[in-house]
């Protein structure tokens, strides 16, 4: 058997002098500070990645139940109308009086949603965003004003969701011509 050498003892340490005892107690104190941000900055990871996940989750909820409130609303609308299709021998003023009822229900809910009608008066100036011309017809009136409302639209929240559907003025054609003519367009090429 080979005797391997041990390893010889460490020489005897030499009194630390005062320097270094500073020295290696601000650097243990460096250290636990270290640490002590480094478990506060974990700390505070873990507490973002938290509020993520509770956010995710909220905003999940909110898609689900959005419509929530706005179908509680319609209700006593279903309600209204289950209730006349009930009701037998009812005359046709009767009837009349509870569509009527059901309507102001219908649109009270709607309101509450955020959904306002877009009705423009005859003679409003016709707005491309909000309306949508269906005919143009020759008028007296202003060129480009609303003469007829043909049916009404609706927006969400100023956005529109369907653009109410008008008549609207033109100017009145001078003269018999065809106001649908394309004669005289076309002056440079002598035709």
């Amino acid at each position: 058997m080979t005797d391997t050498p041990s390893p010889s003892p460490a020489p005897p340490a030499e009194p630390a002098s005062a320097e270094d005892r500073t020295l290696d107690r601000l650097l243990a104190e460096a250290q636990a500070r270290i640490e002590e941000q480094r478990g506060a900055w974990l700390r505070a990871l873990a507490d973002a990645e938290n509020a993520r996940k509770r956010a995710q989750a909220d905003v999940a909820a909110a898609h689900r139940f959005a419509i929530e409130r706005f179908a509680e609303s319609l209700l006593p609308v279903c309600d209204s109308l289950e209730a006349a299709l009930e009701v037998q021998g009812a005359g046709a003023e009767g009837l009349r009086s509870g569509v009527e009822l059901t309507l102001k229900q219908l649109r009270a809910a709607l309101e509450r949603a955020g959904l306002a009608q877009i009705a423009p008066a005859p003679g409003e100036r016709f707005d491309p965003h909000r309306h949508e011309a269906i005919v143009a017809v020759e008028s007296a009136a202003e060129p480009n004003s609303v003469i007829a409302l043909m049916q009404k639209g609706y927006s969400l929240h100023e956005r529109v969701l369907r653009p109410a559907r008008v008549t609207i003025a033109r100017r009145l054609e001078s003269g018999g011509g065809n106001p649908i003519s394309d004669t005289g367009l076309d002056s440079k090429s002598g035709n």
